[in-house]
């Protein structure tokens, strides 16, 4: 290269939401200008290819469109454009960071040097910082400049951390995303919804909807709970609440040596001191507890190891066991230093969630250091050779021990949860073998806790991982509910522009009277029930996407239009029904390189209207224009159904869709001045057109109608009810109900 090249122009970054012309999924859509790199593809700059698979070694790894490991290595060396090159490195920065992904395309556009490259990306934050360091690591390989990639990396890992759910909740949503259960992002944490509109249901983190107030209320003050829950025989340590360091060793010797100290509403273990068999002892762990609480228990302590288990229902689901954390002396290294070699080496241990086990940091565990204390010992101690140390006698519960669970332990920790009330609850318990009864061995229940995490259960230290979110997900949407979709309500989506609007009204109108709550998202309002919730062009994502979170909604219609899909993607994942009218509207689209002048735009307004069928259920229905023959050509991308509509039964798409005989594809078409309801060569008539057309509504409308609530099974009669009264029950388009 003789010179440094100018930066690549990003002229527009746009997240799409939904569905759109590039996948089902969100993408990150960014427009880019490579100026004088048009001229300049990979093979062209010196030394690039290599520069760039030293910083980013993965690379060998993406197949790109050679389909195999290496392919993009291979596109590199015959030359590829530096639009498509970003993309992959995006794609890489993002795998790097925790976060994979494997889509992305990039296409040229009717400008010349100006590109559109796409990415999968599951949070918009994360996607727009993989893209920024993506563009300035490849303008530093272009230019022959130094990259700091893992500060890269730890940039986008940041984004990552702030912006994704926690490891409990995501597992639960990736348990449900495999049902085909949608779900909606309902704030910036973990408060998420699963399914649609009526048939939803919402968690945070492991609480659900059906977690009550007062349930979660109980379990945070364990003194309560344990009240409760051992005045109906589930065996709990004796113990007292007590006010000053003095009650609390009076407590201890009423009880009996030792005993254990803890806070009655702290959670994770804090301010919990164990094995306690001195005054000083027990006074020095009521100072520590009362950091941690607002109120201090002594409790008999329990011999064996602490278990937590997982309770669904009532139902124990999983369940793991904790162990003690000891060191060995060697007569040289202090305690701190034991601790860093010989437990936190465990590549298990780490200080964020992603890790199953903890790395134990002396300073910040009080527990640790009491026990160090009463050993003799200080952080900086050196243990002589040979000395075993106990540095925290219950550790991380991270050791599954599910299929060892005694039935009489799973009916007593099944008892326990539903005395508190929670749906989902996490039970500790010590016991010194879990497979025996807790009377046996002096066992008992220590603790009933609402929104337990599931680490210890989906990535254990050791042992098998459970299922946990998928049996939630099970929980909340019981497999045999009869519900051919769980969680899902019949979405109908309508993609055109001729009419569009009082299609979704009339297709809404007769789902009001099926007696359901519909929901109607189109260019004249967002209404639900016929009200009017907002005023003025409602098939921007944002505003459609509403009727999805709404609880009433029990249906819902949306109409959509080239550009709802181009510039948001639908409001929607998957639809019962959708109807493409035509593939008309070209002349208005020329920001997204779409005109009329360009002769293929016809073949780039099938792929942005396919859209509407690609996300039609397996067992949904795709409602066609068969007058239109490149709309009709649309029925092979549809996963279910289609039916065919058009005036005349003679249209060569139609005939050729109703085939031979009585198994031939459903359609709808007008035969003497009637509406014609057909399947093969059987054929149902319906009322006279001249009946049903009212207020200048046209033929074509009136049949994608007709099509469309056959395609939701509404009987005949209803239909034709229901047209014949549409105009005299709805008002004027726009304005409100």
């Amino acid at each position: 290269m003789s010179h440094k090249k100018n930066d690549i122009q990003l002229l527009r970054i746009n997240y799409l939401r939904g569905p759109n012309l590039w996948t089902y999924r969100p993408v990150l859509e960014v427009w880019l200008d490579l100026g004088e790199l048009e001229d300049w593809p990979s093979q062209l700059l010196p030394g690039f290819n290599d520069r760039l698979c030293a910083l980013l070694p993965a690379l060998i790894e993406h197949h790109c469109g050679v389909g195999e490991r290496g392919g993009f290595i291979q596109r590199l060396q015959e030359g590829t454009w530096a639009g498509h090159v970003l993309e992959h490195v995006v794609i890489e920065l993002l795998n790097l960071a925790g976060m994979p992904t494997g889509f992305g395309q990039t296409r040229s556009t009717s400008q010349r040097g100006v590109y559109r490259m796409v990415f999968r990306a599951r949070d918009e934050q994360v996607a727009r910082s993989a893209l920024a360091q993506g563009h300035r690591l490849l303008m530093a390989a272009i230019n022959d400049e130094a990259f700091d990639v893992s500060a890269a990396v730890a940039l986008v890992r940041e984004q990552v951390d702030d912006s994704y759910l926690g490891p409990s909740t995501a597992a639960i949503v990736a348990a449900a995303t495999d049902r085909g259960i949608p779900h909606i992002r309902l704030n910036d944490g973990n408060l998420v919804q699963l399914g649609h509109g009526a048939r939803q249901r919402r968690i945070w983190t492991a609480e659900t909807d059906r977690t009550s107030a007062i349930a979660q209320g109980i379990a945070g003050d364990k003194d309560l709970t344990k009240r409760l829950i051992a005045g109906c025989g589930v065996p709990v340590p004796e113990g007292r609440a007590v006010g000053t360091p003095d009650e609390a060793w009076e407590a201890a010797q009423d009880i009996g040596l030792p005993v254990v100290v803890k806070p009655s509403d702290g959670n994770h273990g804090r301010g919990v001191m164990l094995d306690l068999r001195t005054e000083v002892d027990v006074k020095a762990a009521f100072e520590v507890a009362t950091r941690h609480g607002s109120e201090v228990l002594v409790e008999r302590h329990i011999l064996g190891e602490e278990h937590r288990l997982l309770v669904l229902g009532g139902k124990v689901v999983a369940a793991a066991r904790g162990e003690s954390a000891w060191i060995s002396g060697d007569g040289r290294a202090s305690v701190r230093q034991l601790v860093d070699a010989q437990i936190n080496s465990d590549p298990r241990r780490g200080i964020t969630e992603d890790f199953p086990l903890n790395r134990l940091v002396l300073e910040d565990d009080e527990a640790i250091l009491a026990d160090l204390t009463r050993q003799g010992l200080t952080a900086e101690a050196v243990p002589e050779a040979g000395r075993k140390v106990l540095i925290q006698r219950n550790g991380n519960v991270s050791i599954d021990c599910t299929d060892q669970v005694h039935p009489e332990v799973e009916h007593v920790v099944g008892l326990a949860a539903r005395i508190v009330g929670l749906d989902i609850a996490g039970v500790d318990l010590v016991a010194q073998d879990i497979s025996r009864p807790l009377h046996e061995q002096g066992g008992a229940i220590v603790e009933v806790n609402a929104g337990p995490g599931l680490l210890a259960h989906l990535k254990p230290a050791v042992g098998q991982p459970r299922p946990v979110g998928r049996a939630i997900v099970d929980a909340l949407f019981p497999r045999d509910s009869g519900a051919s979709h769980a969680g899902r309500i019949p979405v109908v989506g309508i993609a055109g522009t001729r009419d569009t609007a009082r299609i979704a009204r009339m297709v809404a109108w007769l789902g009001h009277l099926l007696g359901r709550r519909v929901g109607l998202a189109c260019a004249e309002g967002l209404y639900l029930d016929r009200r009017c919730l907002v005023v003025g062009d409602a098939r921007r994502w944002e505003v459609a996407h509403r009727l999805l979170v709404n609880r009433n909604v029990q249906a819902a219609v949306f109409e959509n239009d080239a550009r709802t899909i181009l510039a948001d993607g639908l409001a929607y994942d998957r639809c019962m029904v959708g109807v493409v009218t035509d593939l008309e509207g070209a002349d208005a689209l020329a920001d997204f390189d779409i005109q009329t002048s360009d002769l293929v735009w016809p073949e780039k307004m099938a792929k942005v209207l396919r859209t509407q069928v690609d996300v039609v259920l397996d067992d949904g229905v795709a409602v066609l224009n068969a007058a239109d023959e490149r709309v009709a050509a649309l029925a092979q991308f549809c996963d279910g159904e289609v039916i065919l509509y058009a005036a005349d039964p003679q249209t060569p798409a139609l005939l050729a869709h109703r085939g031979a005989g009585a198994r031939g594809g459903r359609s709808v078409y007008l035969q003497d001045g009637r509406p014609v309801l057909a399947t093969g060569s059987a054929e149902t008539r319906l009322a006279p057109l001249s009946r049903l057309a009212r207020g200048g509504i046209a033929d074509e409308t009136l049949l994608a109608v007709i099509a469309a609530a056959w395609a939701l099974d509404i009987a005949p009669d209803l239909i034709i009810a229901g047209i014949e009264t549409f105009e005299a029950h709805t008002r004027p388009s726009g304005q409100p109900a």
